[in-house]
């Protein structure tokens, strides 16, 4: 095993939740999410002697796992429609008022994202959730650092209105939190 192979698959290893949960929102899918993410570390540690060293692995492996589901998505456009992640009822929870309430938020801006243009729930993902900076986002995308700013505005507008978050709520919402 070279050298690149082993590098690239401990880094894998370490970035594996990060993937899924890039994968999961591409797909809306655990199960077709994991079969991507396996994909996506099969053709990275096929090619890992391609990976520059120095160079953002994350932004490298986002870039793998999205040009793979783009190819998926080209290849099953005969297939039909895929599992919703929102449908899966087997996902455990505690009780409480709280927690009923955080799950319910939740469930509502999910919706809203899973409700979004791909191009803006990609860009939402990868800079909020993946914490990409525009211009590592833009390069995962292979678009100008100013469409990846405008998506990004566009999405959290869109999931502001949708999930009924005003400036009121969200300050309502960080009072709550200092005060429990």
């Amino acid at each position: 095993m070279s050298d690149a192979v082993k590098d690239v698959g401990e880094r894998l290893i370490a970035f594996l939740p990060n993937l899924r949960r890039f994968a999961i929102s591409l797909c809306r899918s655990r199960d077709v999410a994991d079969d991507l993410v396996q994909a996506a570390c099969e053709r990275a540690l096929a090619s890992a002697e391609r990976f520059e060293p120095g160079t953002r692995f994350d932004a490298w492996m986002f870039r793998i796992l999205r040009n793979l589901w783009i190819d998926q998505v080209r290849r099953q456009k005969t297939v039909g429609i895929q599992d919703d992640i929102s449908e899966r009822h087997d996902i455990a929870g505690s009780s409480g008022e709280r927690e009923a309430e955080a799950r319910l938020t939740l469930k509502t801006v999910a919706e809203a994202i899973g409700e979004l243009p791909e191009e803006q729930r990609e860009v939402l993902i990868l800079v909020c959730v993946e914490e990409l900076s525009y211009r590592e986002a833009a390069d995962v995308l292979d678009i100008p650092i100013g469409t990846v700013m405008s998506r990004l505005a566009r999405a959290r507008k869109s999931l502001a209105e949708t999930a009924g978050i005003t400036a009121k709520t969200a300050r309502s919402h960080v009072m709550k939190g200092v005060e429990g």
